[in-house]
């Protein structure tokens, strides 16, 4: 035996992690409704700017899209009445990926309404 260890780490190097790893996001739609389309569109925003991210959906009641950072809720469709903004979202994983306080997201974009 030489002593040689094994292949380095493929793991990032002292104080540097994976953008958005240690993140959960959970996203609770109302699917009759027809959000799971607009939840879709946002996971994969999502996971193109923090690939590894974990993000999972949950069925919810009557107008609802709901979405909690790591347990704690971030955005109401239910309070604001419309959909969140991608880049409040991104800018909220970045702070919790950052180990920044979490803040809830206001700004809201109208549901489509076809009339």
């Amino acid at each position: 035996m030489s002593g040689e260890t094994g292949p380095a780490s493929a793991a990032p190097p002292p104080g540097e992690v994976e953008p958005g790893s240690g993140v959960r996001i959970v996203v609770e739609y109302c699917e009759p409704c027809g959000f799971e389309a607009t939840y879709l569109e946002l996971a994969s925003a999502v996971k193109e700017q923090y690939p590894g991210i974990e993000i999972e959906s949950r069925l919810g009641g009557t107008g609802a899209f709901e979405i909690e950072i790591n347990g704690q809720l971030v955005f109401s469709k239910l309070e604001n009445g419309g959909f969140p903004y991608e880049k409040d979202l991104i800018e909220a994983i970045r702070r919790a990926s950052n180990g920044e306080p979490l803040e809830k997201i206001t700004n809201s974009r109208p549901p489509c309404a076809i009339l």
